[in-house]
């Protein structure tokens, strides 16, 4: 499941519109039609961008009277950042037990 989720992740951060969002969404929540202002596009482009990285776990939003206001979720970057540093872990184990074997058998 946590693999279908990546995909779904990394789908949403190939996109360049949609890596600039979570960059503006960086510091503070904005509304959407700031959003959009910023980059000149429609409302539905913009809601198909907001889509994808919500269905991705990235941005989450809340109304507040009138408006709707998007975040950035960290959760699903941290999870990602440690399944990508189990590989490096893996490998550096690896390395270090056949280290470990050479020496001890003289190889």
């Amino acid at each position: 499941m946590r693999i279908k989720l990546f995909e779904t992740v990394f789908k949403a951060l190939s996109d360049p519109t949609r890596r600039a969002i979570l960059e503006l969404l960086r510091t503070e929540p904005k509304k959407a039609g700031d959003l959009a202002l910023h980059f000149g596009i429609t409302n539905a482009t913009l809601s198909y961008h907001l889509t994808m990285l919500k269905q991705a776990g990235l941005v989450s939003n809340v109304r507040k009277g009138r408006f709707i206001y998007y975040e950035l979720e960290t959760h699903v970057v941290h999870d990602l950042i440690l399944w990508l540093a189990s590989f490096k872990q893996e490998k550096e184990d690896m390395c270090f037990a056949k280290e470990r074997n050479t020496l001890a058998h003289g190889d």
